[in-house]
């Protein structure tokens, strides 16, 4: 949703076909206040499905491929459904190109198909090495995408993102899990010392580099989107306690995940190269999304409480880690 907001205020003369399953995580209410815009259409369907793919495309030209199951914990519990959209899924969108003549597909993958990574920084030459279903699944699609630029010659890219947050986040996501708990007065539950470091980047910061992907990108190649700000998961925790004024022992630390990886660091050289960088320091972009889920508690309200899934499967992850 963030993206397609940046996509019709950059470019007004574009067009934009909002093609999405509407499963658990799905929610029209995040493009509510652009659904009259003359240039977005929204088409509720599958990747998986062949001819509700085709009927989508007609007029399109370009693809940037969003739609995945993306949650590690939900791939630990259940790792089908992940391999079903992640890989099935591109690949009837590759085929959807190679048949329609399609002139760009950017694939949105993840930093996790590299693995955990000790010192350094990964490039988009290290090897894949991904230690969940969810990594795996996006590594697999990965593989896939490569393989029709090597035998087919599609106008294919591949873009790894470190982790992103900013408004309209699902909120089984690290922080705005994390922030809505501490909202509801609810423990945050904290995988094992806390001390495992992500790179972090704001929505918009990556949105502005998949646009300089899509426009300016080199056909088969992958680029790291990273925001070059490492964090332990437990920084991240008292940035969002202090923010709201609460102490430390709304932190419950609870049995690691399994497969959990240490680090994670991109090298995003390649990308800056096409003229982009992070605009948004860490401290602005956390406190303008902590203050956004404040501000906007019917829209996760609403989220948490409908969605029995979500409910169901809160219950099920705390008391798998008791």
């Amino acid at each position: 949703s963030n993206f397609i907001r940046h996509i019709l205020r950059s470019y007004p003369d574009y067009s934009i076909v909002n093609f999405d399953k509407l499963t658990y995580a799905g929610n029209l209410d995040n493009l509510k206040d652009i659904e009259e815009n003359a240039g977005y259409q929204f088409v509720k369907g599958d990747i998986c499905d062949p001819d509700a793919v085709g009927q989508a495309l007609q007029g399109v030209d370009a693809i940037v491929n969003f739609a995945a199951e993306t949650h590690v914990d939900r791939s630990i519990v259940s790792a089908g459904s992940f391999v079903q959209t992640d890989v099935m899924g591109t690949y009837v969108l590759l085929e959807a190109v190679k048949r329609r003549n399609i002139k760009r597909y950017i694939q949105i993958s993840t930093d996790e198909v590299y693995g955990s990574i000790g010192s350094g920084k990964f490039t988009d030459e290290s090897p894949l090495s991904p230690n969940s279903p969810y990594a795996a699944s996006k590594a697999s699609g990965d593989l896939v995408v490569r393989s029709y630029f090597k035998t087919y010659g599609l106008p294919v890219i591949i873009t790894r993102s470190s982790n992103n947050f900013g408004p309209y986040q699902y909120p089984e996501k690290f922080i705005p899990f994390f922030v809505t708990n501490a909202l509801e007065g609810k423990k945050l539950p904290l995988y094992g010392d806390g001390k495992n470091v992500r790179d972090w980047i704001y929505v918009e910061d990556n949105c502005r580099a998949l646009d300089v992907v899509l426009h300016k990108g080199r056909e088969g190649e992958v680029y790291n989107i990273g925001g070059g700000c490492e964090k332990q998961n437990l920084e991240i925790v008292k940035v969002i306690l202090k923010d709201l004024g609460l102490g430390e022992d709304m932190v419950q630390y609870v049995k690691d995940r399994p497969g959990h990886d240490r680090r994670y660091a991109l090298d995003s050289s390649k990308v800056e190269k096409l003229g982009w960088k992070p605009s948004y320091d860490f401290d602005t972009a956390v406190q303008k999304t902590i203050a956004w889920y404040k501000d906007n508690q019917l829209w996760w309200k609403k989220t948490k409480d409908k969605q029995a899934e979500f409910k169901s499967f809160e219950k099920e992850w705390y008391t798998s880690r008791m």
